[in-house]
């Protein structure tokens, strides 16, 4: 499946259109021609943001959950949207790019940027083969590339790696500036990544998408520090279950001075600037969603625990213990990420090189080495994330 994937992003790279066209678009917010609009869409526990340039061009950057790409494309719609001159992927997380199918879908598409992190999910394989099947003019990014969307615009890769052995720290993060006003879009990069990125010079912005939703697995201090952001965003769902965002991250956005706004709380998020002044339409985050005790980032994690695979059809999934000691899973969850349902492990112990079998379903069994989880339908066969997840609410293995 892997070797598939990265044979049909060279096929996409290679065979890519090249025309460009310019949108036309009369959004539903009044511009005076000359103004960038920055539009954070509430797509819950999920990334899509959507840029209309001071000329006219259009940008989409992730797509939340394939559950969420038709509000994703309603919302477009809204705003009179007949085609997108870019589509960017930061990374291949159904929480990222499961929205653009239905947006693939739906509204003509000019030139694509992928992470060019190859994965082996329904999701990543059914993407690339619709912008194959659409001729999409399809690029990977790279550290240093410039995205020619809007003269009035610089808009630069800061981090950029295909060969990141996790989906996160392969986000693609972009610098958007315009005059004196600039946007930094993180994806869902990680603390690791952030200290790469300190060595850049130019990571300052006066706006800030805060990285993986507010997690405290990104948005260190110093990080923030050198950002020193006057307004950050934060992306995700009411009373998901990882807690988002984590009160740290609030503390320190605090403590560097930046104002906070939250989709869970205002919905879809409009800014709008003309380069010199920006306005931001939605009111200052209250406290919405926060968790109320603080998971710490674990560096020595070893993810002894790992989820083996995964049968959407029979609607098992198999949790291995590839360690050398025991592992007691009370405190850990099983999510599915498009339903946001989650299963909490018993006082249950995975002995070394063993497997646990957590199944639901009509014909969900229980008994040895099987747990019955519910006799409902969990997993979308269409396309459905699992993440397994510590009691120190750790994603420490995820499975598409």
């Amino acid at each position: 499946m892997q070797q598939y994937l990265y044979l049909l992003i060279i096929a996409l790279i290679l065979t890519g259109c090249t025309e460009k066209e310019t949108v036309q678009l009369t959004p539903d917010i009044e511009t005076s021609g000359k103004d960038m609009l920055i539009h954070f869409i509430d797509v819950g526990q999920g990334d899509s943001i959507f840029i209309q340039t001071p000329n006219g061009e259009t940008m989409l950057v992730d797509g939340g959950t394939r559950s969420a790409g038709q509000e994703v494309v309603a919302y477009l719609q809204q705003q009179n949207v007949k085609q997108l001159n870019y589509i960017v992927a930061t990374h291949p997380d159904a929480d990222h790019i499961g929205g653009l199918i239905p947006v693939l879908n739906a509204i003509p598409v000019h030139n694509f940027i992928d992470s060019g992190k190859v994965h082996t999910s329904q999701t990543y394989e059914d993407m690339l083969s619709l912008i194959q099947t659409k001729k999409i003019p399809f690029s990977v990014a790279h550290v240093g590339d410039t995205v020619p969307l809007d003269e009035d615009l610089n808009i630069t890769v800061i981090s950029a790696d295909e060969t990141a052995s996790d989906n996160n720290e392969a986000s693609v993060v972009l610098k958007v500036t315009y005059n004196d006003i600039s946007l930094l879009l993180t994806g869902d990069a990680g603390v690791e990544l952030e200290e790469q990125m300190l060595t850049s010079k130019d990571i300052q912005a006066t706006i800030l998408k805060a990285g993986h939703h507010g997690s405290n697995t990104s948005s260190s201090l110093p990080f923030l520090q050198a950002v020193q952001p006057e307004v950050t965003i934060l992306s995700y769902g009411q009373n998901n279950s990882y807690g988002h965002p984590h009160l740290e991250v609030i503390e320190y956005l605090r403590q560097v001075g930046s104002k906070i706004y939250g989709t869970a709380e205002s919905g879809s998020i409009v800014i709008t600037t003309d380069g010199k002044n920006y306005e931001v339409l939605a009111e200052e985050w209250t406290g919405s969603g926060a968790s109320s005790s603080i998971p710490k980032r674990n560096s020595n994690q070893t993810n002894d625990v790992i989820i083996q695979s995964k049968d959407v059809e029979n609607e098992v999934v198999a949790i291995m213990n590839r360690g050398l000691e025991s592992v007691n899973m009370l405190g850990w969850q099983l999510l599915s990420v498009e339903g946001n349902q989650l299963f909490n492990f018993p006082n249950v112990t995975i002995q070394p090189g063993k497997t646990l079998y957590i199944t639901s379903g009509t014909n969900a069994k229980e008994g040895n080495n099987y747990m019955k989880w519910t006799s409902r339908q969990i997993w979308l066969n269409s396309g459905d994330a699992a993440q397994l997840i510590d009691p120190k609410g750790e994603v420490v293995s995820e499975f598409q």
